[in-house]
């Protein structure tokens, strides 16, 4: 009985002072779950960052490759617009031609 009485105040501090019955539903397990996973980044904070801050350089690199890439793709949107006008355009000279020829 004391062991018993022993395992389950050494439950309720592990789980913040709830008794449970040991079987668990499925929404208490995934809160513990969402509960562990919540406090994984207060432990990451104590590490020290192993040269994440990237230099002047790498920043300047990065914001060309960006801006060419806006540019690349603005092209292509660009060229896009026109190959779909130019097929909408001859799609409607090909409907006015059919409406004519059955107008006649």
């Amino acid at each position: 009985m004391k062991q018993r009485r022993g395992q389950k105040e050494q439950t309720r501090k592990e789980t913040g002072g709830e008794e449970t019955t040991g079987e668990e539903t499925k929404g208490e397990s995934s809160k513990r779950e969402r509960e562990e996973i919540t406090m994984e980044p207060a432990c990451r904070k104590d590490k020290p960052k192993l040269n994440s801050t990237p230099t002047r350089g790498d920043r300047a690199k990065q914001r060309s490759a960006q801006q060419e890439l806006k540019q690349r793709q603005r092209a292509e949107i660009y060229a896009l617009n026109k190959v779909m006008t130019e097929l909408e355009q001859q799609q409607f000279e090909a409907f006015c031609k059919q409406m004519q020829s059955q107008g006649e």
